[in-house]
Formats: structure tokens, C-alpha cells, sequence
């Protein structure tokens, strides 16, 4: 009973003095292992309270073996093709994928347009960094430039918005 005892504490031991090094959160990823340079990669030791992560759900495509795939099951969508090949039944006719990818142009131009609007009003609102000074902010340093501070950050993620509708716009246009 004591030698099973004394090997549960070993085996207990060895999984905490495991699990016993530092995190890092580099990005969305976190990891025990951030490489010769964290900083550089935008690593944070991550400090203070437990951590948990839950892994996600892995893609079923392409183990054949993994649990899950069993053929047999009612009611179960049909095996992908080799390939990433859609299976006749899955395809769309040119002219219905026609209609979609016009519909979806539109609607990529259309939030282009409202990007762009907020783009120009946000660069206007900034005044290149040195906005009118409201009533409120002409005593209070601090207030206006965390209002400036505040309105750069709107006119960088403006920009960014618009630049990827652009990317998307340019997707369609490069799967033709």
C-alpha cells in the first residue's frame, strides 16, 4: 500500500514539476516554448492566476481513420472527393455562381464606400492630429490628447478596414 502510495506522489510530482514553467502568449497562441527571442515575436509571460485552455475541435477531412469518420452512420454527409473535388451534388451551375459572385461584388463595394465614408469623416475628425480643442479639453491637456490619441486610433482602423475590403474585392477579381 505505501509503495503505491510513494508512486502516485512520484507520478504527481513529475506532472506538476511538467506543467511547472512559464506560459507565454504570443498573439492568440499560448505556449511553453516561445523560441530563442519572445519579444521579438510579440511574446507576453503570461502572470498571476490559473490558466486554462480548451483545444478546439480538429477538422474531420483527410484522417481516415479518425473517430467520427465511420461510413455506416444514418444520415451522414457523403465522403469528400479526392482532391477537395465537390461531388455532383454539391456543385453549383455557372450562371447561379455567377449571380453569387455579382451579388457578393456588390455588397463588397457597397461596405467599401461606407468604409471609405467613415474613412474621410474619421481623417477629418482627426485634422492630422491637431483637432479644435472642445470646450472641455482647453484647461484639460491630459482629456484632449487622450481624445487625439483616441481619434488616431479610429483613422488607423478605418484604413485597415478599407484596405481589406479592398483584399477581398481583389480575391474575386484574381478567382476569375
Amino acid at each position: 500500500m505505501a509503495t503505491a502510495w510513494a508512486a502516485a506522489v512520484w507520478c504527481a510530482a513529475g506532472a506538476a514539476w511538467a506543467q511547472g514553467g512559464a506560459i507565454w502568449r504570443c498573439g492568440n497562441e499560448y505556449t511553453n516554448n516561445p523560441g530563442p527571442n519572445p519579444a521579438a515575436r510579440g511574446c507576453r509571460e503570461m502572470q498571476g492566476g490559473n490558466l486554462t485552455i480548451v483545444e478546439g475541435t480538429r477538422p474531420a477531412g483527410g484522417a481516415a481513420g479518425a473517430p467520427g469518420n465511420a461510413g455506416g452512420a444514418g444520415g451522414a454527409a457523403p465522403a469528400a472527393a479526392p482532391n477537395g473535388a465537390r461531388s455532383p451534388a454539391e456543385r453549383v451551375e455557372p450562371d447561379q455562381q455567377r449571380q453569387r459572385d455579382a451579388e457578393a461584388r456588390r455588397i463588397l463595394e457597397q461596405e467599401l464606400r461606407r468604409a471609405e465614408e467613415r474613412l474621410a469623416q474619421a481623417r477629418a475628425d482627426y485634422a492630422d492630429g491637431k483637432p479644435p480643442r472642445l470646450a472641455n479639453e482647453r484647461t484639460d491637456s491630459p482629456r484632449y490628447t487622450a481624445r487625439v490619441e483616441e481619434l488616431r486610433t479610429r483613422v488607423e482602423r478605418a484604413e485597415a478596414d478599407v484596405a481589406a475590403i479592398r483584399r477581398e474585392i481583389g480575391r474575386l477579381d484574381g478567382g476569375r
